[in-house]
């Protein structure tokens, strides 16, 4: 960078923009002690110094333009600034030291000021120059929105970000049906972790917007004028208007046709100089130490240090600070400070309160905050937000922080104290406004001992559930060793509540993703943990089918791999064969693949398949890429889902078969491959009552007989040894995968997550098990056909849907990610 000569006589200080920066960094050099200027200020709008980012409430109509002015002519005028208006700079000669403006007039410059700002990114699809395409930038782009309201009709917004969602609520006022389009699975995800971005779409739908995440815009339609946006996955939105808010990119042109240093921006060094000793650069445009700025705060740090410059104060230097984020849509209170990533040092304290809609998050690392994420009641934002700039130790009121600053100063109690130092009219349930003197009341005027006896009597926990942790606390503190504890399980520590209560309020509350179940049901934690994380993608694979996209990473390592990971770190690597049944082309693929990588173990399996042991992690995807061109595909040895049909040979070739036990055990592992399940889940079918194929240590076993088909239910063979016990019988092979679909439907739907089949039916009981599938048609016909309806879903290869994406997972190549499609369809 070059060094800036201080200057003692009459300066012409020419400024190109007259933007926000720029206005700000005049307003601070006016303010001080400085050597006379001539100032000249072009701007590319016909207009003066106005605050964009108050553009949402001139949109909604909440402001007008006269609202949000900056600076007036008066302003200008006051401190002799000569103001260009609606007179862009087109080119800069370093050499001369003058600017030129559109007309072709040449202003000379001592120094030089570059505020060029941003420009709006507008996605590269067909229809993007249509008519009725805009952008929102700027006051002008306001007014083309309002033109467009004026007529009433559709409008789409292309970003669910900051000014997305501002542009969609301001439409949405003026009375345009709106639907906002977003690439990201949250709104606001550079802001908002998952929980606050699921509540920030909960409210943005109730203003009656509609939101499409994860949604790919493919083009714009329309001839002349917009008609529509289409979407990568064939939906088609009718639109009056589109509105491009997906970004913005540093306007720096006119510094690089000049020659100065640029990269993503003009380049400057700490005193906001460029390569050039007489030319600053200010705001959007620039790029310090490899970092572009979009939001105001640091814009006016920087226009601090370059007034400082300019005056010859010899100013420190700007140093970035962290920056904060509200919302501007009224009745929407949100608050984003600093880091919220899931970093390994960080540790977090988390609020939420389902029934008002609050979600509190704080995020610490070595005791002091580095992030903050407030939705629904963001009064201690600033509060929060101080302690992060100051670097303040918080260990000390920890338990307390998360209350916000008015509960400070109080000494930390046991969980039982804490809820019975409550005030009788304190909140315990809030879906029910159950308050603690009432369960008190209850508990001791009605002899209750229990959590279910307090829930039937006040409703406390009975919706969300969220409170039944506090609610046994209360019964703790008020029965004492009279107390009779429930015996529930909580799911994990993130929660109070057990799966089945997940389960129900999933299904009850019709909680389709995990930041809604998290914040519904007021989960401890920002995201879950290892424990919970993989249930409740479970059970939302299994409630909702075709709304509910699964979550890879919320699986574990083996499930994302396609392979079992072994104490030496390797993987073992296990291809399906249907039955137990391989062919001599298949045997010659295993043996190549084992000869090409070295695969050291070859085995057999207990469920008749070949087991490849030792295949290093990096070269999993070409073992499984060769496997699959085989024809062989992945026989989810790893999955909580079906593991194997193990058979004998039935009619086929025993003299003592009863039936095709070996063509059923094929036609039960193509129907059932891929439902993932709460556990693994192991079948057999045997021939006779020999039971050579083991059928009653299964947990779902089928024994062929002369009159048909016995299904079993509830085996076990391996820590817990149980033998099954018989269900029922059946007349036609038919009716026998159908039977066990159902029984696999049933378990899907009620088992909690890792409990095997057997635990399930011990807790739903053998006798409503057989009376739901033998005795009640209707029941075994509903399952059976929602069965089959996620299988349609399982059986979609999403991996390869995406193909043209960039999100593929590492380790999972198109060849394998699909390792039910081509087969169980067959």
């Amino acid at each position: 960078m070059g060094q800036i000569e201080k200057f003692p006589q009459p300066t012409k200080l020419v400024v190109i923009g007259n933007g926000m920066a720029a206005g700000r960094a005049m307003e601070e050099l006016f303010a001080k002690q400085h050597a006379p200027m001539k100032v000249t200020v072009f701007g590319a709008e016909p207009r003066v110094n106005y605050n964009r980012i108050m553009l949402s409430p001139v949109l909604s109509g909440e402001k007008t333009f006269d609202d949000i002015i900056i600076h007036d002519h008066a302003w200008y005028a006051k401190h002799g600034v000569e103001l260009r208006s609606g007179e862009p700079v087109v080119g800069i000669d370093r050499a001369a030291k003058t600017v030129e403006t559109a007309s072709g007039e040449k202003v000379p410059y001592d120094k030089l000021i570059i505020a060029t700002g941003s420009m709006p990114f507008v996605i590269p699809v067909p229809g993007a120059n249509l008519e009725g395409v805009v952008t929102f930038r700027d006051l002008d782009d306001v007014e083309k929105m309002h033109g467009a309201a004026d007529k009433g009709g559709s409008a789409v917004v292309i970003g669910g970000g900051l000014l997305g969602l501002e542009a969609a609520a301001g439409l949405a006022l003026k009375g345009m049906k709106v639907s906002v389009v977003h690439l990201m699975p949250t709104l606001m995800e550079r802001q908002l972790d998952p929980s606050a971005g699921y509540l920030l779409e909960k409210a943005i739908k109730a203003r009656g917007i509609d939101v499409y995440t994860k949604a790919n815009t493919e083009a714009i339609l329309g001839d002349q004028c917009v008609t529509g946006v289409r979407l990568k996955d064939g939906t088609v939105l009718p639109a009056d208007l589109v509105v491009m808010a997906v970004g913005i990119r540093p306007n720096f042109g006119l510094g690089k046709a000049a020659g100065l240093e640029c990269n993503r921006g003009i380049v400057v060094d700490d005193q906001l100089l460029t390569s050039d000793p007489d030319i600053f650069a200010v705001g959007e445009c620039v790029e310090h130490r490899g970092q572009c700025y979009g939001l105001v705060a640091p814009l006016y740090e920087m226009a601090k240090v370059l007034a400082s410059e300019l005056a010859g104060e010899n100013p420190g230097g700007f140093v970035p600070a962290v920056t904060s984020t509200k919302l501007k849509v009224t009745g929407i209170d949100l608050f984003s400070a600093g880091d919220f990533s899931d970093d390994d040092e960080n540790n977090e304290v988390v609020l939420r309160d389902p029934a008002r809609g609050i979600y509190k998050r704080v995020v610490l690392r070595d005791d002091k905050i580095v992030g903050a994420v407030l939705y629904g009641d963001t009064a201690d934002g600033a509060w929060y937000f101080d302690l992060l700039k100051k670097g303040e130790d918080v260990g000390a009121i920890r338990d307390t922080l998360i209350f916000g600053q008015a509960y400070q100063g109080g000494s930390p109690l046991d969980p039982t104290a804490a809820v019975a130092a409550l005030p009788d009219d304190a909140e315990i349930c809030g879906c029910n406004g159950v308050c603690k003197g009432s369960i008190v009341s209850a508990i001791t005027g009605d002899g209750l001992t229990t959590l279910e006896d307090v829930r039937a009597k006040t409703k406390a926990s009975a919706s969300c559930g969220q409170c039944a942790g506090k609610v046994e606390l209360l019964l703790a503190a008020t029965l004492g060793d009279g107390y009779e504890k429930s015996g529930r399980k909580a799911m994990c520590k993130c929660t109070d509540l057990t799966h089945e209560e997940v389960r129900g309020f999933i299904k009850s509350k019709q909680l389709k993703s995990l930041p809604a179940v998290m914040q519904e049901l007021g989960w401890k934690s920002s995201g879950g943990c290892p424990s919970c994380q993989p249930a409740l993608n479970y059970y939302l694979v299994c409630d909702w089918p075709g709304e509910y996209t699964d979550d890879y990473q919320a699986r574990y390592i083996n499930e994302r791999v396609h392979a079992n990971i072994q104490k030496d770190g390797t993987f073992s690597v296990v291809p399906r064969m249907w039955g137990g049944v391989t062919t001599p082309d298949e045997l010659r693929a295993i043996a190549d693949v084992a000869d090409r990588f070295s695969i050291p173990t070859v085995k057999v399996t207990g469920g008749q398949r070949i087991d490849l042991l030792g295949v290093k992690k990096q070269d999993l995807p070409a073992v499984w890429a060769q496997l699959n061109s085989a024809g062989l595909v992945s026989g989810f040895a790893y999955a909580k889902g079906l593991r194997t049909v193990k058979t004998c040979v039935g009619t086929d070739w025993c003299r003592f078969g009863t039936q095709d036990s070996t063509g059923l055990g094929v036609k039960l592992e193509k129907l059932l491959c891929g439902s993932w399940t709460p556990a693994k889940v192991k079948l057999a079918v045997s021939g006779c009552p020999r039971n050579c194929a083991e059928s009653t240590v299964k947990d779902i076993g089928v024994i062929c007989v002369d009159s048909g088909y016995d299904i079993h239910v509830g085996g076990a063979a391996g820590l817990h040894v149980r033998a099954t016990d018989l269900l029922g019988h059946v007349a036609t092979e038919e009716e026998a995968l159908e039977y066990c679909a159902a029984i696999m439907q049933m378990y899907r739907e009620e088992g909690a997550y890792l409990d095997r089949l057997y635990k399930w039916v011990d807790k739903t009981g053998l006798e409503r098990l057989r009376a739901t599938i033998f005795e009640d048609h209707a029941a075994r016909k509903a399952l059976y056909e929602r069965f089959m309806l996620s299988q349609r879903y399982a059986r979609r290869d999403p991996w390869a849907e995406r193909a043209a994406g960039k999100d593929l997972h590492e380790f999972m190549p198109l060849a394998v990610l699909s390792p039910i499609s081509r087969a169980a369809a067959e």
